[in-house]
């Protein structure tokens, strides 16, 4: 309304003064500060349509392509292209667990399958069986195309499906905000309101390292040459990414950081050692290891147990202690998750004495 007001009276100023000749962006009815907001939005539109253009270019390249480790590669490129999108979508929490999860140790993560599964490929099947298995690769190309089109037809019925006008719990979580204990409204949501959905995730995320366990074990002592390099980035990265992580665990309480992207980190931390030849001791492999990972979910199941005696509902926190409840439930989510991610990297429980012969 005042920028209409603003080019009307522009417009009145141009007419009165007969003989003088206004600006051009007057003359077409619009206000130099209409004008420059128009070319930032326009430059914003064009850069967002870049990013879905590309988004999709990587996505079909990623799932098409035969070279698994170039699709590990480009898989990676479009997980760092995502967190530039949670980044314009204001969801800088996301876009952090994004960089940390999903390019950066889910990236480690299919390195590592991959060349376990060459070296598999190499020692057991024959070059007739490797050229059969690549035929019947190329003969399901067209399966990744179907499963976009039919994710894509569905994420266009949800968005067409919704309503003109979506007010959201956003103010209903800013009436509650001050009872939560923090004052992030995405810590309270994933750790107050709805804290028995990260209790199940991190339930998922143990039940994805039975999994891998199950598989069989892996040499507690491995005879690697990390080189120079990696031994150097090693012992420099390491103390700064257990920093970070502390910090985003602290920080997450009033500002965008927490749990996952705190143990993200400090699963990264781990998994730059295990690259480095860092092995655990033999003490610290059966009871101590285990502890840790059970550590979150042990936590949670705790808090909530003792929240629905007290409160009367799952994890509903008293207001005067809830923020120290949640650094608690935090701290020991943070332990937890980063030694989950660093014993999937490992691809298999450490062996121990007792699983030699």
């Amino acid at each position: 309304m005042g920028s209409s007001r603003q080019t009307a009276a522009g417009l009145g100023a141009c007419a009165a003064r007969r003989g003088q000749r206004c600006p051009f962006g007057r003359q077409r009815g619009i206000a130099p500060g209409d004008q420059h907001l128009e070319e930032v939005n326009l430059l914003a539109w064009m850069f967002d349509s870049l990013l879905g253009l590309g988004l999709l270019w990587l996505a079909w390249q990623a799932l098409s392509c035969q070279d698994l480790f170039r699709a590990i590669v480009l898989f990676v490129a479009f997980g760092l292209l995502m967190a530039l999108v949670w980044v314009r979508l204001d969801a800088p929490d996301i876009a952090l667990a994004e960089v940390a999860i999903g390019a950066g140790l889910t990236g480690a993560l299919l390195l590592a399958a991959l060349s376990r599964l060459n070296s598999i490929t190499a020692n057991d099947n024959t070059p007739e069986q490797q050229k059969n298995a690549k035929q019947k690769i190329r003969g399901v190309q067209w399966l990744p195309a179907m499963l976009m089109l039919l994710v894509a037809v569905g994420l266009g019925y949800t968005v067409l499906s919704l309503p003109p006008y979506a007010l959201g719990l956003s103010a209903e979580v800013s009436r509650n905000l001050e009872a939560s204990g923090v004052s992030n409204p995405v810590t309270a949501v994933l750790l107050n309101f709805r804290g028995y959905d990260t209790l199940l995730e991190m339930v998922v995320l143990l039940v994805a390292l039975l999994g891998v366990w199950s598989f069989g074990s892996t040499a507690l002592h491995r005879e690697t040459d990390p080189g120079p390099v990696l031994d150097m980035l090693s012992r420099l990265l390491t103390p700064v990414l257990i920093l970070v992580a502390a910090y985003l665990l602290w920080v997450g309480a009033h500002a965008p950081g927490g749990a996952f992207q705190a143990g993200s980190v400090l699963g990264a931390a781990g998994v730059l050692m295990l690259l480095a030849g860092w092995r655990l001791r033999p003490g610290l492999v059966a009871l101590p290891l285990r502890l840790i990972l059970v550590a979150g979910p042990v936590a949670f199941v705790a808090m909530a147990a003792l929240t629905l005696l007290i409160e009367g509902n799952l994890l509903k926190y008293p207001p005067d202690h809830a923020a120290t409840l949640i650094l608690i439930l935090e701290a020991t989510a943070t332990l937890s998750i980063g030694a989950t991610l660093a014993a999937l990297f490992m691809g298999g429980h450490p062996q121990t004495e007792k699983d030699h012969p």
